[in-house]
């Protein structure tokens, strides 16, 4: 079940020394207008450890409806993204697993003989 703001705000005040939680909230709400803001105007916000925030176009397209087949006009849009910063997908899902080394390609030199 996801947490909820209420469930957030808690948290926050206990980790950041007991805060009291109207002061947690008021934390919590000031970051986001500034994570939204930010966004909105220059495009793009990076937070290190944590990802960054993009705003992209997407260009209008055709597409079809899908129960009577009819194509229609799909309008360009601008769509928000996360991109989780590596260090952030690590300490959630663990490290990924090691490679294996690919073995060594043999030189021309060593072909002929």
């Amino acid at each position: 079940m996801p947490m909820t703001k209420s469930q957030m705000v808690q948290k926050l005040a206990e980790s950041w020394g007991d805060i009291p939680k109207r002061q947690a909230n008021d934390n919590l709400t000031a970051l986001i207008d500034f994570i939204s803001k930010t966004v909105k105007k220059e495009k793009m916000l990076k937070i290190p450890n944590l990802g960054t925030f993009k705003l992209r176009q997407s260009k209008a397209r055709m597409g079809r409806n899908p129960q009577t087949g009819e194509p229609i006009k799909i309008a360009a849009r601008r769509k928000v993204a996360f991109t989780p910063a590596k260090l952030f997908k690590e300490s959630i899902l663990g490290a990924p697993p090691a490679k294996a080394a690919a073995p060594a390609k043999k030189s021309a030199a060593a072909k002929k003989a």
